[in-house]
């Protein structure tokens, strides 16, 4: 192993989420198999396995640069071998923010849970116009759909905090004690603020270099505490004189 794997997959963000999913496999290994059956707790262990493994695969695909290029090649870009935007693109930009989508639909009421159905249905039309069309490959920086993805997240966030202050199956609980408003708080404040760096990448690497690394520094931290809370959303069964059980929406998310 050389120096620059030891850079690419020993540093603190990465390590941070191998030893996030390692607990998360603990806890979902642990829990009942009703509960593990339940989306509330799999689905959580899901994004965390799915976002561990995408991070590393993007630390190999800088690391072996004949994979990337490869790569490239086959989808068109024969300019730019070392991006690997293709990655970030297909993963984070595109599977993440489905999967979240379905993390929201978990949490709010069933009347809304059509919303997010249609929600995801129209994002996965535009991902493939935009791409089939030629106006945002998936080799290079998507705007358009990163700022749709973005905003998708942003009004499933807000039907759950609507839900939070008229539901009463909200009402009659403590919002502080609900791993569910944590969860949608820290997301919510999360596509807030790396909603420019996502849609506007480009163009700020063009003015201030310098800029970008700090936000994508930005973006790890605050991923790196997303993945946490995920963690902890597994681990809530055993957390039961913190956090109080989630409004019974889901008929298995409460079993024992």
């Amino acid at each position: 192993m050389d120096s620059r794997f030891f850079q690419l997959f020993v540093n603190w963000y990465l390590v941070s989420l191998d030893i996030l999913l390692v607990m998360g496999a603990i806890y979902f290994i642990k829990l009942p198999k009703k509960r593990r059956a339940s989306s509330y707790y799999w689905l959580p262990f899901l994004i965390l396995t799915f976002t561990v493994f995408y991070e590393n695969f993007g630390a190999y695909s800088v690391y072996n640069f004949e994979f990337n290029k490869a790569v490239n090649a086959l989808l068109g870009n024969t300019e730019n071998p070392r991006f690997n935007l293709w990655l970030y693109n297909f993963f984070n930009k595109h599977l993440n923010t489905i999967l979240y989508l379905f993390l929201i639909k978990s949490w709010i009421e069933p009347s809304k849970k059509k919303l997010i159905n249609w929600m995801i249905i129209l994002f996965l039309i535009v991902i493939q116009v935009l791409q089939f069309s030629g106006l945002e490959r998936i080799y290079s920086h998507q705007p358009i759909i990163s700022a749709i993805g973005a905003n998708l997240i942003l009004v499933g966030s807000g039907l759950y905090f609507i839900g939070l202050i008229s539901n009463d199956n909200y009402l009659n609980s403590n919002p502080l004690r609900l791993i569910s408003f944590w969860q949608m708080t820290l997301i919510l404040f999360t596509y807030s603020l790396t909603y420019i760096n996502s849609v506007a990448l480009l163009y700020l690497w063009n003015i201030n270099k310098q800029l970008v690394v700090s936000l994508s520094q930005i973006d790890k931290v605050l991923g790196s505490i997303n993945l946490s809370l995920l963690v902890v959303t597994v681990a809530s069964p055993y957390l039961i004189r913190i956090f109080e059980k989630e409004p019974n929406f889901d008929s298995n998310l409460n079993s024992p």
